[in-house]
């Protein structure tokens, strides 16, 4: 269960972001995940709920934003957002793309006080 460790660097992150801004507690962490980021949200967020206990999160509330695969054509130039994993161009129909979302998982906010 790799998320273990994620969510062991995302409290140390809260932490720190915490003691950088002098706040004493953080209300709400925002995090974005990609469907292809390869963390199992529902794992993610289950580790999250037990582990901050105790921390600076303990009372955080924990909000995870699903991304979706986005492309970029290299024929057609457009970027599409993605309804499935087919890496296939819904304008052209090429499959010459790059994906260029979907793939990380990132911390966007914190509420603190």
């Amino acid at each position: 269960m790799h998320e273990y460790s994620i969510v062991q660097s995302l409290l140390e992150s809260c932490e720190n972001h915490a003691s950088e801004n002098e706040s004493t507690k953080v209300l709400k962490v925002i995090v974005k995940i990609g469907v292809l980021s390869g963390v199992e949200p529902q794992l993610l967020e289950t580790a999250f709920n037990t582990f901050k206990e105790g921390t600076i999160c303990n009372d955080a509330l924990f909000i995870l934003n699903h991304q979706k695969v986005v492309i970029e054509c290299y024929e057609c130039k457009k970027n599409s957002t993605l309804d499935k994993n087919e890496f296939v161009c819904p304008n052209c129909c090429s499959s010459d793309v790059k994906v260029i979302d979907g793939e990380e998982m990132f911390l966007m906010s914190l509420e603190m006080e």
